[in-house]
């Protein structure tokens, strides 16, 4: 018996003994709200500072034991003459933690917020207006009903930070992965700075200077055309809060999805190591390692909205794909860099397909007006009416470089004429996203090759031609 108390003596002490210290940076409030921000801000903001009364230093830290009730946490951290009733305490005491406000709680000497960074942070992420910010800092953080604080307690749960069994919840012995930011950190980094690094290039400097508004008038706007229907942009939130827990492990897990394909017109199963996320031509989609639907690939981009299911693996589960278990063991596992090199290669978002020659032959109107000195590859760029000749003959097998060749003789010197390389296997493994750029072109460009797309495209043009015909 005296053996069982002292295993959990040691236990107890062994859990308190962690300090959380974490400043509420956006990272860390998106954890704790659950990815919706804009609505939980304030709970987001009360939670942090739970967790610092159950595991911050000793300033910070309520006398607990490991196990507790919401009344035991209650009596320790409110004043001795906090209500204990149903309804919304009163300023009943100036001293009492209730009576503070948010803005109270969150800038001071200890956690080293700078006010004006923080908040410019806030309204750049959540979309919250100015007076809605004001109105929420100036709000008692604590001053809510006994159920909400309860709420606060299960949600806590929720999130990996206590354990409840026996009616009672306990301290835990490792907090669940989150981004980590400390006070040094923070002064370091410049808290408040707005990262915009996963932005095109070209893009950050004008969202640094004209995110906010210049007198009191928003100026900037970015509009994306986003495909995704409303009624599974929750599940779309969803599946991106979970990767980012995911991402948030060492090391990172595989994950079984459940994935509605298009091309199949079936739900399929595949088992992936989740590289990132990109926002591509109208939706988001998850880079993954693994299988592909079909099979067919050890890559695929698979859109949110259609994932119907994600489940985290070990990675000594012995269903993981030997692709992906080799990759792992040779501790060789794709990163975004990965991803972003091979994009570089060739035009197109499905970066796993192979890379092929593209010819095109523009209008020279029309290509002067809207081609000419436009950026859409690195490897997008005019070339003359001879070098489209060398190519054909160095590049086309016969058959068909005999039928480019005499297509060519026909066509004047003057036009434009553009080479690229595409990703591109056949017309079922094709990126349709540069399908759909070149069918808004038309009927100003001519697809010279790869010879079964220009066929393709041939097919489509008579198709059409039937459809409006008399």
């Amino acid at each position: 018996m005296l053996y069982l108390g002292i295993i959990i003596f040691i236990e107890t002490r062994l859990v308190s003994e962690l300090v959380f210290q974490d400043i509420p940076d956006i990272e860390l409030l998106q954890c704790l709200g659950h990815g919706y921000l804009k609505q939980n801000l304030q709970r987001a903001i009360r939670l942090w500072v739970w967790l610092r009364s159950l595991y911050g230093d000793n300033q910070d830290r309520v006398v607990l034991d490991d196990s507790f009730s919401y009344a035991d946490w209650r009596n320790a951290f409110f004043s001795p003459t906090h209500p204990k009733g149903e309804k919304i305490p009163p300023i009943h005491d100036s001293h009492c933690p209730c009576a503070k406000t948010t803005a109270q709680w969150l800038f001071t000497e200890k956690t080293g917020i700078v006010a004006t960074h923080w908040r410019k942070l806030i309204l750049a992420h959540t979309g919250i207006g100015e007076s809605e910010l004001d109105t929420l800092l100036q709000r008692r953080l604590f001053g809510v009903t006994r159920r909400s604080l309860q709420g606060d307690l299960e949600i806590l749960a929720k999130l990996g930070w206590l354990v409840y069994k026996y009616q009672k919840y306990y301290r835990v012995s490792e907090f669940p992965p989150r981004p980590v930011t400390t006070k040094d950190q923070a002064s370091a980094a410049k808290v408040g700075a707005y990262e915009l690094s996963f932005m095109h290039e070209d893009l950050v400097g004008l969202a640094e200077n004209h995110s906010q508004k210049i007198n009191g008038v928003q100026r900037f706007f970015l509009k994306l055309d986003y495909v995704i229907p409303r009624s599974t942009i929750d599940a779309v939130d969803d599946w991106q809060y979970e990767l980012r827990q995911l991402w948030a492990k060492t090391p990172v897990p595989p994950i079984k999805l459940t994935y509605g394909s298009a091309r199949l017109a079936n739900n399929v199963d595949c088992i992936v190591y989740p590289v990132c996320i990109y926002y591509v031509q109208r939706a988001v989609y998850l880079c993954a390692y693994g299988e592909s639907p079909q099979k067919d690939t050890n890559w695929y981009n698979f859109r949110l909205d259609r994932i119907r299911s994600l489940v985290a693996l070990e990675w000594t589960d012995s269903k993981l794909p030997s692709n992906l278990q080799q990759q792992y063991q040779q501790k060789s596992l794709p990163n975004p860099d990965d991803i972003a090199l091979e994009m570089s290669k060739a035009w197109g978002f499905d970066f796993y397909l192979p890379s092929q020659l593209m010819l095109l032959r523009f209008d020279r109107q029309f290509c002067d007006r809207y081609v000419k000195g436009t950026e859409r590859h690195d490897t997008f760029e005019e070339i003359t009416y001879q070098q489209v000749q060398r190519l054909i003959q160095r590049e086309i097998k016969q058959p068909q470089q005999q039928d480019l060749l005499k297509v060519l003789a026909k066509r004047s010197e003057t036009d434009a004429y553009y080479q690229a390389r595409i990703r591109y296997q056949d017309n079922e493994h094709r990126d349709n996203n540069l399908v759909m750029r070149l069918r808004a072109w038309q009927p100003k460009v001519e697809v010279l090759t790869p010879w079964d797309l220009r066929q393709s495209f041939a097919v489509d043009a008579a198709t059409q031609f039937m459809l409006y015909q008399n």
